[in-house]
């Protein structure tokens, strides 16, 4: 048993498609559908990206046709795009970028937050080393039951004091912690320690709790 991808240089793609900044808008929609990819980064020299073209950087070009065809209306960006021919006329720059070295959470942070459904994934100076997606980052949920719960009883359980009476049974992914704590403040702790192995698609409690007062119990969802 192996422990879950915890970076995204576990889970990218590493022979990633890319255009030169010369690249013919024909050329990059070609790809595009060869592929099946929705963006691709753009290179300069021994493979620095200095963008990305996406379909939303391509489709000003198809909006042309319908509209003005003076182009006087809509920002400059969007009629400089509506122009452009080859990939550095069209691309968005700079580009949003990843490290392999980044927390899954952290690239699908600035996915959500950029709006944008692939990053390249470069090293130290901006060289390309591959390609992340919302694809790959769900990866994660294709662990099995018995991975998360092996994961759950050796690195959380063992660094929790107080988690020996715990137990963890895994359904699709979701996880349900009984047993006995000792005192009440470890729940919450525990429960983000779960919810926080790669994989785990929910947590939910319902433990008792080992008092000098006697037993009462804790049990909660989410």
């Amino acid at each position: 048993m192996t422990d879950a991808p915890h970076m995204v240089g576990d889970v990218m793609t590493r022979t990633a498609v890319a255009v030169g900044r010369h690249a013919s808008y024909k050329e990059i929609v070609a790809l595009m559908q060869q592929w099946k990819v929705s963006a691709l980064p753009v290179l300069e020299g021994d493979g620095r990206v200095i963008g990305v073209v996406s379909e939303a950087d391509l489709l000003p070009k198809e909006e042309r046709r319908l509209d003005d065809p003076d182009l006087t209306t809509g920002s400059r960006a969007h009629t400089l795009k509506a122009r452009g021919v080859e990939a550095d006329e069209l691309m968005s720059s700079p580009a949003i970028t990843v490290h392999a070295d980044a927390t899954l959470a952290e690239a699908a942070r600035i996915m959500a937050r950029r709006l944008v459904k692939r990053l390249p994934v470069v090293d130290g100076v901006g060289i390309l080393e591959g390609v992340v997606s919302r694809s790959d980052l769900l990866k994660v949920f294709l662990r099995t039951d018995e991975d998360i719960s092996e994961e759950i009883r050796r690195l959380v359980f063992a660094d929790l004091p107080g988690a020996c009476g715990v137990d963890a049974s895994v359904d699709d992914g979701v996880v349900t912690l009984r047993g006995v704590l000792p005192d009440r403040a470890l729940v919450p702790l525990l429960a983000r320690a779960v919810r926080a192995v790669e994989g785990v698609v929910d947590v939910r409690v319902d433990l008792n709790e080992s008092a000098p007062s006697g037993r009462g119990r804790l049990s909660s969802a989410g």
